[in-house]
Formats: C-alpha cells, sequence, structure tokens
C-alpha cells in the first residue's frame, strides 16, 4: 500500500502540494467534530447531513410502515392455508378455480401502493438528479487507488490516499478512523450547493458519503454529477462503492465540512485563484476590513 500510495504522487507530479493540503486538512480536523462516520454495531444507516439524506431516511421508514404490515398478511396467508388446507385436515377440496372481486382486489390494491410510494419517491429522485446552480464545483477523479480532486474555479487540486496506523495521530484523526482517513480531505463550505463532478482514470469507481445521502459511479471518460449541501460542520466519511480492483478497501474520502470563513481561509492557504467566485467571499472581505 505504500508503494501504491508514493508512486501515485510521484506520478501525478503533486507530492508537495499534497503535502500543504495534508497540512491545512490536519488543523482543520483539530477544530470539527467527527459526524459522519460507521459506528459500532450499527445497523441503521447514518444520522442524515443533508436534505437528500434526510428524505432518503424518511422515505425508508415509510416504507417499513407499508411492507411489514404486507409480510405479515402474507404470513398469515400461508400459515392459514398450510393449516387448514392440507390434504389431512382438508381431504376433499373445492373445485373452484376463480374469484373476480378478490382478484381485482389483489391487483388494484397494490397499484393503489405503487403509485401511494411513487408519489414520495419519483419527486425525491428529482430532487437527487436535477443539479442546482453550483456554488462550488469540485471535480473528482477515481484512480487505482486514490481519488483525485480539482476545485475547477479556483485551480486547486491534489490527490488523496488513506491514512495508515501509524500517520492518523499526526493528521488529527483517532485509530478507529483506520481505512476511512485520508491525508487530504475535500473541505467544502456548510449551508452551500456543492456539486461534484465525477469521474475516472481507470476503471469504474463510485463517490460515496452515507451520511450525505449521495453515490455516484464514476466511469472512465465521462462525467457525471451529484450534489450535496450540508447542515453542520464536521468531518464525514465515505469509500468508493465500486469494486475497482485488489486495493478497492483502501481508497477511503474525507470531507471537512466548515464555515465560510475557514472554507475561504483554506482556499487562500492553497493559493488559490479567483478567489471571488468562493460563496460568501464578499462578505468575509467585508468583515476583515470593518475589524481592521
Amino acid at each position: 500500500m505504500t508503494f501504491i500510495r508514493e508512486y501515485g504522487r510521484l506520478g501525478a507530479g503533486l507530492a508537495t502540494g499534497a503535502m500543504a493540503v495534508a497540512a491545512a486538512g490536519a488543523a482543520l480536523a483539530q477544530d470539527l467534530p467527527f459526524r459522519g462516520e460507521p459506528l459500532p454495531r450499527g445497523t441503521s444507516m447514518q444520522t442524515p447531513a443533508t436534505s437528500l439524506k434526510a428524505e432518503v431516511v424518511w422515505l425508508d421508514n415509510m416504507l417499513l410502515w407499508i411492507i411489514v404490515p404486507i409480510t405479515l398478511l402474507v404470513t398469515v396467508l400461508l400459515i392459514w392455508v398450510i393449516v387448514f388446507h392440507n390434504s389431512r385436515a382438508n381431504p376433499t377440496p373445492a373445485r373452484f378455480s376463480h374469484n373476480s372481486p378478490l382478484e381485482v382486489a389483489w391487483t388494484v390494491v397494490p397499484i393503489f401502493i405503487l403509485i401511494f410510494i411513487g408519489s414520495f419517491t419519483v419527486p425525491a429522485l428529482f430532487r437527487q438528479q436535477i443539479m442546482p446552480e453550483a456554488e462550488v464545483t469540485i471535480k473528482v477523479t477515481g484512480y487505482q487507488w486514490h481519488w483525485g480532486y480539482e476545485y475547477v474555479d479556483h485551480d486547486v487540486e491534489f490527490l488523496s490516499f488513506m491514512l495508515q496506523r501509524d500517520e492518523l495521530a499526526e493528521h488529527g484523526y483517532e485509530d478507529r478512523h483506520f481505512l476511512l482517513a485520508t491525508d487530504t480531505a475535500v473541505v467544502v463550505p456548510v449551508g452551500r450547493d456543492i456539486v461534484m463532478q465525477v469521474t475516472a482514470a481507470d476503471v469504474i469507481h463510485s463517490w460515496t458519503i452515507p451520511a450525505f445521502g449521495v453515490k455516484q459511479d464514476g466511469v472512465p471518460g465521462r462525467l457525471a454529477e451529484l450534489w450535496f449541501n450540508v447542515d453542520e460542520e464536521g468531518i464525514y466519511f465515505g469509500q468508493c462503492s465500486e469494486l475497482c480492483g485488489q486495493a478497492h478497501a483502501y481508497m477511503p474520502i474525507t470531507v471537512h465540512a466548515v464555515s465560510e470563513a475557514a472554507y475561504i481561509a483554506w482556499l487562500e492557504e492553497q493559493g488559490a485563484t479567483n478567489l471571488a467566485a468562493a460563496p460568501g467571499y464578499a462578505e468575509h472581505r467585508r468583515q476583515l476590513a470593518a475589524s481592521e
């Protein structure tokens, strides 16, 4: 793994830039709570950090209220048939083959159930797939086996590699974050619409953050998009969700959601261009001028 990581850095020619971004990311990590991470013995979805994920959780709960009664009804009917309509209990079965009212009911009722479900799921799907006007645009490229990021409006680029266990503490992470934390992190401002342009350089990868409710395959030669708007500051983790090769398990994703002021400060540390395009930059400059 060490060889893969170092080779990728040198091959991309971004080692120096990656170290600078990593240093800034470590400083941010010290001040941010860990919010989007898997929990021991956790069996449910992560706490929503975006409106998209909150809607997914609501839909999941709503569907449980539908599927559980259906499952119980079918189970009861099966038990009733087994007990009362076996050859011993009912040696002379009835000879009828149709029951029109029953057949109409078990056709119409599922149709209404599907219409009800679709009235909620289809709008949710459109909200996920229709991109808003981007306030921050980030291009993410999947490699075997690491991620590359480009802030297209600011000429900031870096690679992101999984941290080894002995590297976690110096980057502000804990031992439980092994296989989750990376040496550099995607930094985004909270309360802003972030559009990620997802692609890949070799095989299909998938950029996924469970707490955001987003998952998008990166296909070589194609550019797909996803969006999110983070509610709270914090550190969120994800992992590649496509089987992309032998080191598939070792290309995690780390996102730092920060305040607008911290985001602008981070861009300045990276030597970003066109800072005026950063969300909240005009207000940030006004506040700085007022404090002086």
